[in-house]
């Protein structure tokens, strides 16, 4: 890895990353498409949909960082050339992390209602969502456990393996979507938003299957589970603390975006939804580069090798700028065409056109704090990314999006609070990064 950083080392990880990354949002985005042009109620199955989705990103994202963590701890010891000192830490990480997922499906299956309700769900939109998630929920252990493996394909240096598993759930999922939701006659009954929920378990459960086949015949990792534990599982678990610190504070942004949306009414929350999955779209295109960054950065730093990590920060800085602009000019170019993809409803689809103009242009903006997101995670860094998180939630977003909705901004206002949080997020990363590891770079 020492010496010259060049496009062709960053894209041979960055684009099998992007292409398995836009697999979690592809699956919303399929669900969000197919259940919003159902014939009977699909404003309402919309907004469900939306509503559920927010709560079980949360879930993956909190919990899910299992993924960084070990990709982290595997990528160093990789650099270090120590890598059989770690080999049974993605195992007992595995356990750990499906033992969580079990835990949560006991803790919130009984009180759905309860939890919909906080997102200002009611009426049939509050059933639809209880509907959609009693049965989505159970794909949540097949999710986390394919993260946790991806993280070790990570760490390995490998983002191949991810993205062959990731594009089979993705067409799965598709398939049984329009199969299930829509029905096929004579043999499979209309299902609607019940159909989009089993489309997505059943995908959830195939990428687990795959994953679990390809590391035991791709590497030489072991899913064994073996006792004492390795001697990182304390800085594993470390990891994972400041993460779900971090992913909650961003899960909080998100809940106040839901629940705002919400509360302005069904054509909102429909037109929010649309318009938060193309920002996911975008965000996981941008995490391929996100990954490249995590995965190049923590062999880099377990080599020692700061000059190149700053040259590899140095390049993915531009890169950002660039994939991020290619994202803003992607959307505005197909501004309009993109709503209708997602609702015919005239209400929604203005209320989505009115605003997405914020999401695009907030793209350049995304790409930088993604990529040093990225970074951070494969230096082991995730306290500052705890903190800087931290700060740009509550010191940034919560009081602009309170203070945007007194004046009656509804849509305006959460994505422009979301602009100020991703530049609040983005800009501390970039000086502390330079400001540690530029002498470093100098003084080898």
């Amino acid at each position: 890895m020492k010496g010259k950083i060049t496009l062709k080392d960053i894209n041979r990880l960055a684009i099998p990353a992007l292409i398995s990354g836009i697999s979690e949002p592809i699956l919303s985005i399929t669900d969000t498409a197919v259940v919003g042009n159902i014939d009977i109620h699909g404003t309402e199955s919309l907004a469900a949909v939306g509503i559920v989705g927010a709560f079980i990103s949360m879930l993956i994202w909190v919990f899910g960082q299992t993924r960084s963590a070990i990709s982290t701890i595997v990528s160093q010891y990789l650099g270090a050339d120590k890598i059989d000192e770690v080999k049974n830490l993605p195992a007992q990480a595995i356990f750990i992390v499906t033992a969580l997922s079990i835990l949560i499906i006991l803790l919130t299956y009984p009180f759905a209602s309860a939890i919909f309700k906080l997102y200002n769900a009611s009426d049939l939109i509050l059933s639809y969502s209880v509907d959609y998630y009693k049965i989505r929920v159970f794909g949540f252990p097949f999710a986390l456990y394919t993260l946790a493996v991806f993280g070790t394909f990570r760490g390995l240096q490998n983002t191949f393996y991810p993205m062959v598993i990731a594009i089979t759930g993705t067409i799965v999922n598709i398939i049984l979507d329009f199969a299930l939701v829509y029905g096929i006659e004579g043999l499979i009954e209309p299902m609607r938003i019940k159909g989009a929920a089993y489309a997505s378990m059943f995908a959830q459960f195939v990428m687990a299957v795959m994953s679990t086949y390809f590391l035991l015949r791709k590497t030489e990792i072991p899913l064994r589970l073996s006792f004492p534990f390795n001697k990182e599982i304390k800085s594993f678990m470390l990891m994972i603390l400041n993460l779900f610190v971090r992913t909650l504070a961003l899960n909080v942004t998100l809940y106040y975006a839901s629940a705002f949306s919400t509360s302005y009414g069904k054509q909102y929350i429909a037109a929010y939804t649309i318009a938060i999955n193309m920002w996911f779209l975008a965000a996981f295109v941008i995490d391929g580069y996100s990954s490249a960054g995590n995965i190049m950065s923590g062999r880099l730093f377990g080599a020692r090798d700061y000059s190149s990590l700053v040259k590899l920060s140095n390049k993915l800085i531009v890169y950002a700028l660039i994939l991020g602009s290619i994202m803003a000019v992607i959307g505005l170019a197909f501004y309009k065409p993109l709503g209708t993809v997602f609702s015919k409803d005239p209400e929604v689809l203005n209320a989505f056109n009115d605003v997405f103009w914020i999401v695009c242009i907030m793209q350049p903006f995304c790409a930088i704090a993604f990529i040093f997101d990225g970074i951070y995670k494969g230096l082991g860094r995730m306290k500052d990314l705890r903190n800087v998180v931290l700060f740009a939630t509550f010191i940034v977003f919560i009081p602009l999006v309170f203070l945007f909705d007194s004046k009656d901004m509804k849509l305006h206002g959460i994505f422009t609070a979301i602009t100020f949080w991703i530049v609040a997020r983005g800009i501390p990363l970039i000086l502390k990064f330079r400001k540690i590891f530029i002498p470093l770079a100098q003084n080898p």
